[in-house]
């Protein structure tokens, strides 16, 4: 068993925002078609609250990274205050050997 004693607090936010981005990159066909729903509606304040919702689902992504961002690095510095106080996260790890193209486990 080995265990990981620290995390890298820059890569692991990087990767996180990344992550909560990507994530939030799937919810825009929803918005859009609720936005444009709103503004088709023809109802009094349809017309706003639809833009308002496009606008939302187009500028998410970035937020939500940015959000992820942040979270990120605060967790990956708490994981490593708690890791040197307790110990880290075990993990058995295995070695993979390719043999002409293919996959085997050591």
């Amino acid at each position: 068993m080995q265990a990981i004693k620290s995390v890298g607090v820059l890569s692991f936010a990087k990767i996180m925002g990344a992550v909560y981005g990507a994530l939030r990159l799937l919810a825009i066909p929803i918005c859009l078609i609720g936005g444009l729903a709103g503004m088709a509606s023809g109802q009094e304040g349809g017309i706003g609250a639809g833009i308002g919702i496009v606008i939302l689902g187009i500028f998410a992504p970035f937020l939500y990274g940015a959000i992820g961002f942040v979270f990120g690095a605060l967790t990956a510095w708490v994981y490593n205050l708690m890791a040197s106080w307790i110990g880290g996260i075990q993990i058995e790890l295995t070695q993979y050997q390719q043999l002409q193209g293919a996959v085997r486990l050591a």
